[in-house]
């Protein structure tokens, strides 16, 4: 692709493009009016619009964007519908979902696509291939939200400014790959976004900007998923501001409260009923909708949604996973540590019911143990 005269890979994002054409001759343009009065003098301005990559707003910077869930999306669309132009889409290539097990495409390359952005799908981050395709773009910034590869340093050393990501997390706690959940599991009352810039480490590099934001006493974590991404996109949007700005500034992460937020496994969303019912409840919020939190039922693994506990007055003492009573208010069911209740249920080959509609099909009666 041409350059604008006065395009220097090495130098710093400047406001004003000297123009050295001798029909500008003297002339200074924003960077957009820039590629727009270059495009003209050479005759490429309509082959540029055809391919999309003038919107007609100020190209400030030019940013390749990695993610892949729908948290990621809010993200790609600030930066689309912001001062910035994004070069091209990383996603995860497509996989099979849902009971069909049917191939379908990310939540972000459905974004992209829809906006005629391309989409690059490699198998391996690492891929030497894959990185000179990214290198050959010339970006400014890497910009990565919930992308699902860990990066290596020389795709972290391609954009020419840095690599930014926005992490789900008030680093440095919950570093990793799950940090809403495990805010959610272990029953956190708040929780942030941190937009740093990326290094080798595990999201150990320096925080660029960050954002609280409460957890509900009753969210799940999908719930709170979307709101999130939400803040991670306006933060995402204030730091790119601020770094046009020349008043971005980096803080390196403090030595003290760093923890980590480590995948989910089939495991980590297994009930243990000897833990009090506070634990349970947000065990089951921060499973919810995905993987569910799962007990046994008389041999067969069900997943428990939409929990609640019983206050210390109120408390039947049992054996930790009993339960003590069913009927349409939801299943109660006996802790380590007083009572946790559950609305909804998941029987294996059946859809998500509230509990008055599974006990009708399939009647629970008070003293069945969760578990074995």
């Amino acid at each position: 692709m041409q350059k604008p005269p006065g395009h220097d890979r090495t130098a710093k994002p400047q406001n004003l493009i000297p123009l050295k054409k001798p029909e500008m001759q003297g002339a200074k343009f924003s960077r957009n009016e820039a590629y727009l009065a270059y495009a003209a003098v050479t005759g490429k301005l309509e082959q540029r619009r055809r391919s999309g990559f003038l919107s007609g707003i100020s190209h400030r910077f030019r940013i390749v964007f990695m993610g892949t869930p729908v948290f990621a999306v809010p993200s790609l669309k600030a930066l689309v519908e912001g001062p910035d132009a994004v070069l091209a889409v990383v996603t995860q290539p497509d996989r099979p979902r849902g009971r069909g097990r049917r191939v379908v495409p990310s939540p972000v390359k459905e974004f992209a696509l829809a906006r005629g952005i391309p989409v690059l799908q490699p198998e391996r981050a690492r891929d030497p291939g894959f990185i000179t395709e990214v290198a050959a773009l010339e970006p400014d910034l890497l910009v990565v939200a919930a992308y699902g590869q860990i990066l290596p340093p020389a795709l972290l050393n391609v954009p020419r400014i840095m690599p930014i990501n926005v992490h789900g997390s008030l680093l440095p706690a919950y570093r990793g790959a799950a940090p809403i959940q495990w805010a959610i599991m272990n029953c956190e009352k708040e929780t942030g976004i941190t937009i740093m810039r990326m290094d080798e480490g595990m999201d150990t590099g320096p925080m660029l900007l960050s954002g609280a934001i409460g957890i509900g006493p009753d969210e799940t974590f999908g719930e709170l998923y979307l709101r999130m991404s939400d803040l991670g996109a306006r933060l995402l949007r204030e730091a790119l501001d601020l770094l046009g700005d020349d008043r971005l500034t980096e803080i390196p992460q403090p030595e003290e409260g760093i923890t980590y937020a480590l995948p989910i496994r089939p495991e980590t969303a297994c009930i243990d009923w000897t833990l009090p019912s506070e634990r349970i409840a947000c065990l089951i919020r921060a499973m919810d909708p995905e993987p569910g939190a799962h007990t046994l039922l008389e041999g067969k693994r069900i997943r428990l949604f939409r929990p609640f506990t019983i206050e210390e007055g109120k408390v039947i003492s049992s054996v930790p996973g009993e339960i003590v009573r069913a009927d349409d208010a939801g299943l109660f069911i006996a802790t380590g540590e007083g009572i946790v209740g559950v609305r909804e249920i998941l029987y294996p080959g059946k859809k998500r019911l509230r509990a008055g509609d599974f006990l009708r099909g399939r009647p629970i009666l008070p003293g069945v143990r969760l578990g074995e």
